[in-house]
């Protein structure tokens, strides 16, 4: 039979690695993350037209410019562009040295903007445009998009503003529930020579994850001279299609519209069915839903021939009544007072009860409209608008790269801008700046997640694992438990318990030595009774 003392020990050993082995656990990954990690800023390794990494502050304010326009048509008290930016390390510092442009300001308007390199010319090779954005406090309503101003000599960056032309505006947007990464294009309509916006369908992917998990996400835009776009988060693709079918509205129109002066004829019946003229009502249709109580009978005493009002013989018709003015007049009816001795007054109605014959309203059955033509919709003509753009990529060149924006969050950091024609050139760019910060954060959240959450994810994930947990905890409480109440002179008796053995007989199997020592701490086990003995019964023991 196992002991108690055992059954005991064993539990405490399964308590303690219940507890240890998952601060063990976060100790390892705080031991991993408590690394030093120093910022190397990115070197972009092929063509470009626009890098900006924010090594210094210096460079920054000899690249960028910060907006000092004002928004025409609206309110005087927010018109103004007085949002904030400021070169700073994200709050949780993942790379030392390494700084981003943050947009400081709630409800404010922004806008800041930076010439290329050299204008991108839309004709043979691909745009690529990249960079990061991250939401370091979440993002509640407002955008994170940029926009490619249209190429101009005069352009005057301390005038950008919503106005300003542009050519393509891309990037993450929210507002409520509304989770957007915008693709947009200012398309040039030929015959009118006005621009207008065409919007790529949206993704089908749940955004939701990217403007609320505070971490650092990367938004590049493929746009290929075939008209074709890809849209790619943290570089997975998550839309693509082709700017002559997949944009909204269609950047060609369609070659026939309907006459909106065409109307329906007159004699034009749409009616597929129609009532037959040539049906009749079945003689035993009953479509009375309620019906005299048969069963009813009027009460005794009733009058018949009392009505249930009658003029109050107490009137009088006033002085000052005129009969040419007034008519004739008459009492005021007051209520019979002798219906109010009786079950009732005037004619005796019988009540009514649900008819159990009824079915329904009877209609004629419907037939085949010998006259129908068919649903009639109006004519189509030649669209006197239409063209064909068999090439929109072919835009108007783009000069500058600007943030323009609106937001009820504040801290949206933005890094590591780049605009190529080469998609491998954008990839190694991300590879050197984005690929590290996005390690250290999946690291940084592995390593400060409590114990308890990790037991809540687990539980939701796997609901079953949470009544395994309670009984595996309430079984090795109910052990420990009784290891505390168990009566330890039961397990001292038990020693001595073998069969016909006495103690002093299982002494002689012992070594010398070792008898001694037993002999000995018997003596003292039997003085400490004898002690106790004497206490209760009062005496004084004899030393």
């Amino acid at each position: 039979m196992i002991s108690t003392e055992i059954v005991g020990q064993s539990s405490l050993i399964v308590l303690r690695c219940l507890c240890l082995f998952p601060l063990t656990a976060l100790c390892h990954f705080d031991d991993d993350y408590d690394q030093p990690h120093s910022y190397m800023p990115p070197v972009v390794k092929g063509s470009n037209y626009f890098a900006d990494a924010f090594p210094s502050e210096t460079d920054f304010k000899r690249r960028w410019i910060v907006s000092e326009a004002r928004k025409d048509f609206t309110d005087d008290s927010i018109a103004k562009y007085e949002g904030k930016w400021l070169l700073e390390q994200p709050k949780d510092v993942g790379l030392i040295g390494d700084l981003g442009l943050v947009l400081k300001s709630k409800a404010k308007h922004h806008a800041i903007s930076v010439f290329l390199e050299r204008p991108f010319v839309f004709d043979s090779v691909p745009l690529v445009v990249q960079y990061e954005v991250k939401f370091q406090n979440g993002m509640d309503c407002g955008g994170a998009y940029i926009k490619l101003l249209t190429h101009d000599n005069n352009l005057d960056l301390h005038d950008f503003n919503d106005l300003t032309p542009f050519m393509i505006m891309f990037g993450p947007d929210k507002c409520g529930n509304d989770y957007k990464v915008h693709f947009i294009i200012k398309h040039r309509n030929p015959l009118t020579g006005v621009y207008e916006e065409k919007h790529a369908k949206r993704p089908n992917t749940d955004l939701k994850e990217y403007f609320n998990d505070k971490k650092t996400h990367l938004f590049t835009l493929v746009l290929n001279a075939d008209n074709s776009f890809q849209v790619y988060v943290d570089q997975m693709m998550v839309n693509r299609g082709n700017l002559l079918y997949d944009m909204s509205p269609p950047v060609n129109p369609p070659k026939s519209v309907v006459d909106v002066n065409d109307t329906q004829p007159a004699d034009w019946d749409d009616r597929e069915k129609i009532p037959d003229p040539n049906a009749v009502k079945p003689k035993d249709w009953d479509d009375r839903e309620m019906i005299p109580d048969v069963h009813s009978l009027k009460p005794d005493g009733w009058l018949d021939d009392e009505p249930e009002f009658i003029p109050d013989p107490k009137a009088k018709k006033p002085s000052d009544w005129d009969v040419e003015l007034d008519g004739d007049w008459e009492a005021p009816k007051i209520n019979n007072p002798k219906c109010d001795l009786a079950p009732g007054c005037g004619e005796w109605i019988s009540p009514k009860m649900k008819n159990p014959r009824y079915r329904g309203r009877w209609s004629p059955p419907l037939i085949r409209n010998p006259k129908y033509k068919g649903k009639w919709s109006p004519r189509m003509i030649p669209n006197p608008n239409y063209y064909e753009d068999r090439n929109p990529f072919g835009m108007s060149a783009i000069g500058a790269l600007g943030l323009e924006l609106w937001s009820m969050s504040t801290d949206i950091l933005f890094d590591n801008f780049i605009v190529t024609d080469n998609k491998r050139v954008a990839d190694l760019w991300a590879n050197d700046s984005w690929a590290l910060k996005h390690t250290l954060e999946l690291e940084a959240i592995a390593a400060q997640r409590h114990v308890g959450q990790i037991l809540m994810d687990s539980f939701e994930e796997r609901p079953w694992l949470f009544v395994v947990f309670v009984v595996v905890c309430s079984f090795v409480a109910l052990i420990f438990i009784v290891c505390c109440c168990a009566n330890p002179q039961v397990e001292e008796d038990a020693k001595y318990k073998k069969t016909d053995k006495s103690p002093g007989a299982a002494l002689k199997n012992l070594s010398p030595g070792r008898q001694e020592t037993t002999e000995y701490m018997n003596v003292l086990r039997r003085n400490e009774d004898a002690t106790k003995t004497t206490r209760r019964k009062g005496k004084t023991p004899i030393q």
